[in-house]
Order: C-alpha cells, then structure tokens, then sequence
C-alpha cells in the first residue's frame, strides 16, 4: 500500500552524513521535509540539493527540518558534498541518509520500477510535527523540483493547521484566504468581525488570519 496523506511517516533508523539517526526522534517536533534524489554526481540532483542548502534559513524560520536520501553509500554522499558547495556555492547544510539497501526506500514507496528498478524517483513527503503526512510530491528524474514551491505549500499547512481557513490557486504568505465551508457565517462573524467578501455562499474571502 502507498503511503496517504494522513498517515504516519514510517520510522527507521540509518546512517546519514551528519550520523545515525532514529527518524521519529530525530523529527523531535518540529515539520519534515524528506525528500529523495535518484543518484550523487548527476546534475539535476546537484542543483536541487545546493538550492535547498540555499533555503535552509526559510526552513529555520518555519521550523523545519530537511533530510535527503538516495540508494548511494556513505562516502559517496561525502565525497559529493564538495561538488554541490564548489559548483553551487552552497555547502551541504542538511542530513542525506545513505540507503544503500534499499530499506527507506521500499518504506516509502520511493523507487518506482516501471521509471526505474534501482534508483528512487524525486519523492518530497512533508510531514508535521504530529508525525503525520501531509503533502506528497513525485516528479520524474529528468525534471528539477521547485524548492520555492515546496515553502509556499509549508506556508499553506502551517497557516491551515492553526486557523479554520484555506488558501486559494497560487496563494503566496500573506494574500487573502478562503473561510472553509464547515464554519458557518454565524460563527464566521465572531472570527472575523470586520467581515469578510462572499462571492458565492460558499467562496468567502478573508484577510490572512495573524499568528
């Protein structure tokens, strides 16, 4: 069974470059962005990974924790490091997890057969503080993520996990909101006194909620 939105991130225990770990209590809190890449010394996945060691104070400021991994050994990841700073600009500044065995892999669905039977697809799980899945993304090897993309949803999630709203096509931090339609205007007017614009009964747009 595929992992779903909703379910808990599977625990493991591996070796990363900055040691071994214990994947829940490694989490210890804070939001996850596990993300996979299909091999060290390919191109695509060397400008992936020097951009998000780029973003590491927009994960700090929303506290998240990021962690790579592919099916490459320890000292390959090692030794791959000074070509993403040196080629980059930006030095590895987040965990990869050596999964030379396949084991993490096969935990999260990441190696997709019919793409290919050895290497992990370009998978990002972002999971809570709750240890639970929230987003999943899968893109083929040929095509570089949107990192950017990858903060903007956080910054959907974060603001949805703490106030009764969603946010519309191309919401970026900080644009209005939508009141979901499980609250009633009743209890709509105590949340937003100052009101809000219905364009339909059900499309009711609010200002961003602060905090």
């Amino acid at each position: 069974m595929a992992l779903q939105l909703g379910d808990i991130a599977p625990d493991f225990e591996a070796d990363t470059t900055e040691g071994r770990i214990r994947f829940h209590d490694w989490a210890a809190g804070s939001w996850i962005v596990l993300f996979s890449h299909p091999k060290n010394f390919t191109p695509v996945c060397t400008t992936e990974l020097g951009y998000t060691a780029k973003l590491k104070p927009e994960f700090d400021k929303r506290n998240v924790k990021v962690i790579g991994i592919s099916v490459d050994p320890l000292a390959s990841h090692e030794k791959w490091a000074d070509d993403i700073k040196e080629t980059q600009g930006h030095a590895l500044n987040f965990p990869l997890i050596a999964d030379p065995d396949r084991k993490v892999a096969d935990l999260y669905g990441m190696i997709h057969p019919n793409a290919s039977d050895t290497l992990t697809v370009r998978s990002v799980f972002v999971i809570g503080p709750d240890k639970k899945i929230k987003l999943t993304l899968t893109y083929p090897a040929s095509t570089g993520r949107n990192f950017d993309e990858i903060l903007r949803v956080i910054d959907s999630l974060q603001l949805t996990s703490k106030h009764q709203v969603a946010t519309p096509v191309n919401w970026k931090h900080g644009e209005d909101v939508i009141i979901v339609p499980a609250v009633s205007d009743e209890d709509a007017r105590k949340k937003y006194p100052e009101g809000w614009k219905a364009l339909r009964p059900y499309l009711r747009i609010v200002p961003q909620p602060k905090g």
